[in-house]
């Protein structure tokens, strides 16, 4: 275990961008933390007869998030707000910003039913479950007359 005054990654205060020289490095998004590189990551398993997936989605709630199927794609998009508001004793304010963001990503997943989809979020992971489809025989015949 590491100090307290080590960040989770020792190399995190080591290679901080303090002065902002190097926006790209800069990994702070003030609405979803540091780690918001690693919004909507995703794993998808196949079983037997299902395909699993789960999406990392920390720091969001149940109700911020939406789970559509049309036209064969499975869309998830997840959004929120952050408002932070600081006041003097007398009420003026000193400072209010507003965060606001969305982020979705989209998977073809073909002729699914949406009523065969499984979906359950918890722990900050949105695990999806969508059975797998029968696979269409083709004909057996692959002559082609030519006239």
């Amino acid at each position: 275990m590491l100090p307290s005054i080590f960040s989770e990654n020792l190399f995190d205060d080591f290679f901080d961008d303090t002065f902002g020289m190097f926006p790209m490095w800069n990994g702070r998004n003030e609405l979803y933390g540091k780690r918001a590189k690693n919004l909507m990551k995703t794993d998808v398993r196949e079983t037997e007869d299902t395909y699993e997936m789960d999406i990392d989605l920390p720091g969001f709630k149940k109700d911020e998030i939406n789970v559509d199927l049309k036209d064969g794609y499975l869309t998830i998009r997840a959004a929120k707000g952050l408002d932070k508001d600081e006041t003097d004793k007398e009420g003026k304010y000193i400072r209010q910003e507003r965060y606001a963001g969305a982020c979705s990503r989209s998977f073809y997943v073909g002729d699914v039913d949406c009523k065969d989809v499984s979906a359950k979020y918890e722990d900050g992971i949105l695990k999806l479950s969508m059975p797998k489809q029968a696979k269409k025989q083709l004909p057996q015949s692959s002559t082609i007359a030519i006239g």
